[in-house]
């Protein structure tokens, strides 16, 4: 069967201290016209805003998905990334016959599946495919990878008006010098992946005779 629409997936915020993970999927058309796609990380930020609009409004579809550090804690980054990429995959208007995935890993048939289910779809789950480099490569991964980038980006501007003082708007949840100091003078806040390197040794140190719990947990009553 030919194949007719491929999705690129691509995701934004794994390695990052705080905020959530996002990923993008996007179907483009075969006369998409973009021009300059390829890693985000290779555009500047004004770069990157200049084609995000563009990728919107030339693409077939596109859609998000964001995994919070709730949920990061408790399943890991890898599990939630690929949550995060089942959910875009879910949102997307038009259903793909094929995903393209940045990285060497594709999507567990036990994330997929339940996404492809809840859409809508009673048809089997696209085939998959798993590119290292594909951010450089394929159109369609590079545009997921820059909608993704602004969208978290921005996202984490809101965030920093939450709670000031962290340096979200510049840093964007990554682990800077900065980032390290500012937990270091406040802890952790709600944003934070607790179970992150960094993070836990900004936690405060249990009190004696006190199992160490999750700050996120209810306390006992």
């Amino acid at each position: 069967m030919a194949v007719r629409r491929v999705a690129g997936i691509d995701e934004a915020g794994r390695g990052c201290l705080a905020g959530p993970v996002v990923a993008c999927a996007v179907i483009l058309p075969p006369d998409h016209g973009l021009v300059g796609l390829t890693d985000s990380k290779l555009l500047s930020a004004g770069r990157r805003e200049v084609l995000a609009p563009q990728i919107r409004h030339g693409a077939t579809a596109w859609g998000l998905g964001l995994v919070w550090p709730g949920r990061i804690d408790s399943i890991n980054i890898l599990r939630a990334t690929f949550e995060a990429m089942g959910r875009a995959v879910r949102t997307l208007s038009q259903p793909p016959d094929c995903l393209l995935i940045d990285g060497n890993k594709i999507l567990p048939e036990e994330v997929l599946l339940p996404c492809w289910r809840r859409a809508g779809h009673s048809s089997p789950c696209p085939r998959q495919k798993a590119l290292v480099g594909g951010d450089r490569t394929e159109p369609a991964i590079s545009a997921a990878s820059i909608l993704a980038k602004t969208f978290r980006d921005k996202l984490m501007r809101a965030l920093a008006r939450r709670w000031p003082g962290y340096g979200f708007e510049i840093h964007k949840g990554y682990g800077t010098s900065a980032h390290y100091a500012a937990l270091g003078r406040l802890g952790p806040s709600p944003q934070h992946r607790l179970t992150f390197r960094g993070v836990r040794s900004a936690l405060p140190a249990p009190q004696e005779g006190w199992l160490w719990r999750n700050p996120r947990d209810k306390p006992e009553r």
